[in-house]
C-alpha cells in the first residue's frame, strides 16, 4: 500500500507567494518600459511641433500699419457691400475689360516707402508676378496671414523669421493697378478669411 504524499504547511503559502510576486515585477518592467517608449515618443513629437511652428504673439500685441510713412493714404479701399455706392465704386479694380472687387487696401505715395511687418511672424511664401508686381506672405499665428504686394524691392526670403515693424520691402508698381503710381497693396487674412486691415489697426490679438 502507497502512501500518499502530504506537503508541509509552508509551502502551498510559499509558492503562491512567489508566483504573486513574480507577476508584480513583470508589471513593474512593463510599465515601465512602456512609459519610457511613450516619453521618448512624446518628446520626438513635441519638438518636431516646436521647430516648425511659427513665433506665438503675445495677446497684448496691437496690429500695426504696413508703412510707416505718415504721408502714405488710401489710394483704393477695401471692397464692402455693406458700403455705400460711392466707396464700392472706389474699390472696384477694372482690368483687360474685368471688373474685380478689391479685396485689400492700395496705399499710395508719389515717392518709395518703406512696407513693414504688421506683427511678428514667419515668411511663408516670396514670388514675383509680371501683373501684381513682387509679393510677401506673412503667417503670424495660427489665424493671421498678411499679404504685401506690388513691391519694387524684397529684403526677406522664405522661412525668415521677421519682427513687428521690421521692412520687408519697399513700395512700387504693378500693371494691375499701373493708375496708381507708386503703392503698397496689403491684404489681410483671420480664420480663413479676407477682412477689411482698416478695421483691425490697432486692435490687440485677442481682440481679433
Amino acid at each position: 500500500m502507497k502512501k500518499s504524499l502530504k506537503l508541509r504547511p509552508f509551502v502551498l503559502p510559499t509558492i503562491y507567494a512567489l508566483s504573486v510576486l513574480t507577476l508584480i515585477i513583470s508589471i513593474y518592467y512593463a510599465a515601465n518600459t512602456l512609459k519610457t517608449s511613450n516619453d521618448e515618443y512624446y518628446t520626438y513629437v513635441t519638438s518636431a511641433i516646436m521647430d516648425t511652428d511659427v513665433p506665438v504673439i503675445s495677446t497684448k500685441t496691437k496690429i500695426i500699419r504696413p508703412y510707416t510713412n505718415k504721408e502714405v493714404t488710401v489710394g483704393k479701399k477695401y471692397y464692402d457691400y455693406k458700403a455705400d455706392q460711392k466707396d464700392q465704386e472706389n474699390s472696384i479694380t477694372y482690368y483687360e475689360n474685368t471688373y474685380m472687387q478689391n479685396s485689400g487696401v492700395n496705399y499710395v505715395l508719389k515717392e518709395t516707402f518703406d512696407v513693414v511687418s504688421i506683427l511678428d511672424g514667419t515668411v511663408i511664401d516670396v514670388k514675383e508676378d509680371d501683373i501684381v508686381g513682387k509679393t510677401v506672405t506673412i503667417k503670424h499665428d495660427d489665424k493671421v496671414v498678411s499679404v504685401y504686394q506690388s513691391l519694387s524691392e524684397v529684403s526677406v526670403k522664405k522661412d525668415d523669421q521677421v519682427t513687428q515693424g521690421q521692412v520687408i520691402g519697399q513700395s512700387g508698381t504693378n500693371k494691375l493697378e499701373k493708375d496708381l503710381g507708386n503703392h503698397l497693396y496689403f491684404e489681410l487674412t483671420i480664420d480663413g478669411t479676407v477682412v477689411n486691415p482698416e478695421k483691425y489697426y490697432d486692435k490687440k490679438v485677442s481682440e481679433i
